[in-house]
C-alpha cells in the first residue's frame, strides 16, 4: 500500500489586506490517502476567492525537503505541468475545485501535498511594494 498525506492548508492565499485574506483561502477536506502501486489517485482542493483572477498551485513534499512544484492553473489560460504524464488538473471555477491527479502510483509518490491559491491582486501589490510604488518614501 502507498500512503499519500494531505496537509490542510487553511488561509493559503496570502494577502496584504486583512479582509481579503479571511475570504481567500483552500481546503483539502481529506487529511489522508492510501492508494495501491500502479493505480491512480484524486487529491480535493476546494477554494473559495472575491478575486476574478487568480492562479492556483499544486506542490509536493517528500520529508524534510522544500516542497516542489508540481503544476498550475489559472482563471484565464491553461498554467503550468511539471510532469504530464504523471501530473493532471481541471480548475472547475463553478464548483470551486482543482483535484490532483496523480497516475502510476509509485512508492515514491507518498508525500504531502499542498494546494495554494495566489490572487492577481496579490501579485500586484508584491510588484508595487517591490519596485517602490505606494511605498512612502523618507525624507
Amino acid at each position: 500500500m502507498l500512503l499519500l498525506e494531505l496537509l490542510h492548508l487553511q488561509a493559503a492565499a496570502v494577502s496584504l489586506s486583512r479582509c481579503r485574506a479571511q475570504k481567500d483561502n483552500v481546503l483539502q477536506p481529506r487529511g489522508e490517502v492510501t492508494a495501491d502501486e500502479g493505480h491512480s489517485v484524486t487529491l480535493d482542493c476546494l477554494y473559495n476567492t472575491t478575486s476574478s483572477d487568480y492562479y492556483l498551485f499544486w506542490y509536493k513534499q517528500e520529508g524534510n525537503k522544500s516542497p516542489k512544484f508540481i503544476l498550475s492553473r489559472f482563471t484565464f489560460g491553461e498554467g503550468k505541468t511539471e510532469d504530464e504524464e504523471k501530473y493532471s488538473s481541471t480548475l472547475d471555477s463553478s464548483l470551486r475545485s482543482v483535484p490532483l491527479k496523480i497516475q502510476k502510483l509509485e512508492l515514491s509518490d507518498s508525500a504531502v501535498y499542498y494546494c495554494a491559491l495566489q490572487t492577481s491582486e496579490w501579485i500586484h501589490q508584491q510588484l508595487h511594494h517591490q519596485l517602490g510604488e505606494g511605498v512612502p518614501h523618507k525624507q
